[in-house]
Formats: C-alpha cells, structure tokens, sequence
C-alpha cells in the first residue's frame, strides 16, 4: 500500500461523499474540503462544478458571499461544508462561543450565514481534523445553525456526513442522528467512542475507511495540488508536497 498523509485519506473520504455531485461550494480557510472539491471535479471528468470563496480561477462569482447566498437560495448548490468549535449529536453547529451567552468565556469569529446555507444546501457535509469531546459535545452551547426542524419547517438542506480526523459518519436527518460508517486507519471504535461526547449508532457493515490508492494520490498531489496552491499554497507545499 502506497504511504498516505492523514489529510490525503480525508480528501479522498470526503471526495467519496461527493460522488455525482453538480455543484460544490467552498467557504474560505477550508484547503481539505477545496482539494476534496477538485478531486471531486478530476474523477467526474470536469462534469462537477466547484466554486471556491477567494479563488478567482475556481469561481464564476463576483460579488463573493452574497452570490454563494444567492445561488443557494435559488437550489443552484448541491454540496458545501461547515466546521465549528462545537458540533452536537444532533448535527447543531457553534460559531460564536464557549460558555452562556452572551457572557461567553470564548468568542469566536460568528456564523456568516451558516444558518441560511445549512437551511438551502441539500448535502452539507461537517468536517473537524481534529476529534475529541471537547468539540464533539453531547450539547453546543450556542446553536448557529441548527441541524433539524420540526416537521412543519421546510428546508430542503441539512447535514449529510461527519467527516473527523478518526471516522466518516452519516447522518439520518428522520431520527436526527449520526452513524458511524468507517473507522480510519489506525483508529479505533473504542477509540472514537471515548473521544466522542454524544452517543451515536454504529453501522452493521462497520469498516475501515478506504485509503486513497495510488492513482488517487497521483491526483492529489498533482493536479489537486497544483490547483490548490493559488488559495493554499503553505498546505500545498507543506502537505501536498507541491512546489509553490
């Protein structure tokens, strides 16, 4: 098996999750989602559209955040990914603090619409590098975006997968719960259990998430990376390997 970096396994995790995808959006600090969207873009033969916040070459945009609200509202993004400093079992993301507000103890930089896009955008897929109970809590402290409604509420967006340094989850939005689908090499079920602060089910086929195989990493650290380093170019260089 070729060798791989943690941050190749989890583009090509979360290019699987695009698979068939029309239309990828990209938020701004996000270098794994963006090589995950290209990578997307590479394997569909350049029939996915990927736009990327603050990459001229990867957006037909030009008016920035207020276009991404725009297309979204009008059904015209299919895929985009939200991170936080906190993420609920019930898929609830916080952007804005740690502690009661409005006396947080931490504040951080805020939602930027978060709540609109997870409303509009059918398959959002949340993403931390990292994984453990102090960002995987049983309870956000302050919800910016909220991963269910009630059933009168209509929204045709939502939560589609967790994606962390330790697994691939899916989420069930009818029962409003994740599944744990793929443990990362080197991982464990016990493991992410433990780093876990809200219970969550387990898949009957459980597996080990798939590496990228050569041809992939061929591409990841090729044309990816090549396409990346405009936006990127420190994770490029010190990740990819790339040349900037």
């Amino acid at each position: 098996m070729t060798a791989f970096k943690k941050e190749e396994l989890l583009i090509a995790a979360m290019a699987r999750l695009l698979r068939g995808t029309r239309h990828i959006a990209v938020g701004v600090s996000s270098p794994i989602p963006a090589s995950a969207a290209l990578l997307t873009r590479r394997l569909s033969g350049g029939s996915t559209r990927v736009s990327i916040l603050g990459d001229p070459s990867n957006t037909f945009w030009s008016d920035g955040g207020k276009e991404l609200f725009d297309c979204a509202a009008q059904g015209r993004v299919d895929a985009f990914f939200f991170s936080g400093a906190q993420i609920d079992g019930s898929a609830n993301i916080n952007l804005v603090g740690i502690g009661d507000y409005p006396q947080s103890k931490v504040r951080f930089g805020g939602s930027y619409g978060s709540a609109f896009l997870y409303y509009m955008i059918p398959r959002i897929i949340l993403f931390r590098p990292d994984h453990n109970a102090r960002v995987l809590v049983p309870k956000v402290d302050f919800i910016s975006a909220a991963g269910t409604s009630p059933p009168e509420v209509w929204r045709r967006g939502g939560p589609h997968a967790l994606v962390t340094g330790k697994g691939v989850f899916s989420f069930d939005r009818a029962v409003g719960r994740f599944t744990l689908e793929s443990v990362h090499p080197g991982s464990t079920m016990e493991e992410i259990k433990d780093a876990t602060g809200f219970s969550f089910d387990v898949a009957p086929d459980l597996k080990e998430t798939e590496p990228p195989d050569a041809e992939t990493l061929d591409l990841i650290r090729g044309a990816v990376g090549g396409e990346i380093a405009a936006t990127y170019p420190k994770f490029a260089r010190e990740t990819l390997g790339v040349a900037t």
